[in-house]
């Protein structure tokens, strides 16, 4: 994993997740984007090579579009959560 995958996910993933729990909004937020990733790579339990390729391409688009992370929860946080909450469900 690059050096900055493996910052979005402790930064951003970890931390989402770890705030689902006390955020039902959040969750909810999160299943919607679990779904469409699950859809996107066409399988129920996406095996974590798999995740971690839809991740990479993910973020890189993101970056190239001009995101970064930020205090807000924005799509792109969302979406990394989700795709970080499939790994560990793995």
């Amino acid at each position: 994993m690059s050096e900055e995958l493996t910052l979005l996910v402790r930064d951003i993933g970890d931390a989402g997740v770890a705030e689902m729990a006390g955020a039902p909004g959040l969750a909810a937020a999160v299943d919607q984007h679990v779904a469409a990733v699950r859809d996107h790579i066409g399988a129920r339990r996406p095996p974590q090579d798999a995740l971690m390729d839809y991740l990479h391409g993910f973020a890189e688009d993101a970056f190239r579009r001009g995101w970064w992370p930020g205090s807000t929860r924005d799509w792109e946080f969302v979406r990394i959560v989700a795709i970080c909450w499939m790994m560990r469900e793995n």
